[in-house]
């Protein structure tokens, strides 16, 4: 072991626990997962506690780890603030609290003078009704947790499909967010380590399909410096006001008014996934870096442009990616499934021609 080396645990065996681990063990750090089977991601990446075995396999990997971290904002908040007890857990507990309830984070983002859509928490048909009237349509019905990939969430255009979406998503706590006219989809991740150094990567464009993000351009084209010190401010009120450690991830909207929050995540985000090859440090290894205690890594695209194309459902002809120039591949060892991301390519270019000329090549990839 060297001098700088953290035995870390990860809640959770998916693709991301797998990068985070890709990423670590070259600063000399060891891994440890819970994760339910030996066939998820990154069972072969460090030892498996599994979930099967409940309480034991998880109090295994506490006592094994010198940090805990988690792949997803699901992950049982009372369960962190247990761990935390006896082994420091990244991001911490007020993070988790936050970000895996609709209502809570829009009600930070108020509180922080962060814009984001007009909203209201309901309960019943009713108070949905009420809502409606109140916020207008269009909206957007999701369900307060969890849902994720366009899951668990109701576009109402007109009030003849209020019940209609209490029916396929309700019976539970929902929120209606009120429609958001924007131009496009962008999002920015940012690190912050317990002596409160903050870095902060370029604002990205992200292109969805059926819920499911598709392709991520980096940075995002024209962005003004003043749009990206906007999201920077957003961002650092909220690392500070969540005493953050680790990488988080904001979700926004660009309007002609400037930026509109939507969602954020305190975890290694999709739309991250370019910076293992565009960026001189990628956000996984700043995560390591953020919770083992280690200086963060510069966030500076390592060419003008850079990209990244999810793999979704199918595998697909992996072999033109292996051939390109400029072109990488990252399959997560899963089987197929409809909807399933399977892996992505990253592509970086010196220019937007060159970059969409690669976009071109891998148009099997891309939504139809």
């Amino acid at each position: 072991m060297t001098p700088f080396t953290k035995r870390i645990g990860v809640l959770g065996a998916g693709q991301l626990g797998r990068m985070l681990a890709i990423a670590g063990y070259p600063l000399g750090q060891k891994f440890g997962f819970y994760g339910s089977s030996d066939d998820e991601p990154s069972a072969l990446l460090g030892h498996m506690y599994k979930q099967a075995d409940d309480v034991d396999s998880l109090q295994t990997l506490v006592a094994f780890a010198d940090v805990i971290t988690y792949e997803s904002e699901n992950t049982d908040v009372d369960r962190v603030r247990e761990i935390a007890k006896t082994t420091p857990v990244f991001p911490a507990e007020k993070s988790l609290f936050v970000s895996q309830h609709r209502g809570r984070e829009k009600g930070m983002f108020d509180q922080l003078n962060i814009p984001c859509a007009p909203y209201q928490v309901v309960d019943s048909l009713d108070s949905l009704k009420v809502a409606v009237t109140e916020i207008g349509l269009p909206a957007v019905l999701k369900t307060t947790t969890e849902g994720y990939d366009g899951k668990g969430q109701f576009v109402l255009k007109s009030e003849e499909q209020i019940e209609q979406a209490w029916s396929e998503i309700g019976n539970r706590e929902l929120i209606l967010e009120g429609f958001v006219d924007f131009k496009r989809e962008l999002s920015i991740v940012a690190v912050r380590n317990a002596d409160n150094e903050h870095v902060y990567y370029p604002l990205v464009q992200n292109v969805h399909h059926d819920g499911i993000l598709r392709y991520t351009i980096a940075p995002a084209r024209d962005i003004s410096d003043d749009i990206q010190q906007q999201a920077e401010s957003y961002m650092h009120s909220l690392l500070d006001e969540l005493d953050h450690v680790g990488v988080l991830t904001l979700e926004l909207f660009e309007t002609e008014e400037g930026l509109v929050a939507n969602e954020m995540a305190p975890r290694v985000h999709n739309s991250g996934h370019w910076t293992i090859e565009g960026a001189l440090t990628s956000q996984f290894e700043n995560h390591i870096r953020a919770i083992t205690g280690l200086p963060l890594g510069a966030t500076t695209p390592r060419q003008p442009m850079a990209a990244m194309i999810n793999i979704i459902g199918e595998t697909g002809p992996v072999e033109t990616v292996l051939k390109t120039p400029n072109a990488f591949l990252h399959l997560y060892d899963k089987a197929e499934r409809s909807g399933r991301k399977l892996g992505h390519i990253n592509v970086i270019a010196e220019n937007e021609e060159q970059l969409f000329e690669m976009f071109k090549k891998f148009e099997a990839f891309l939504p139809k």
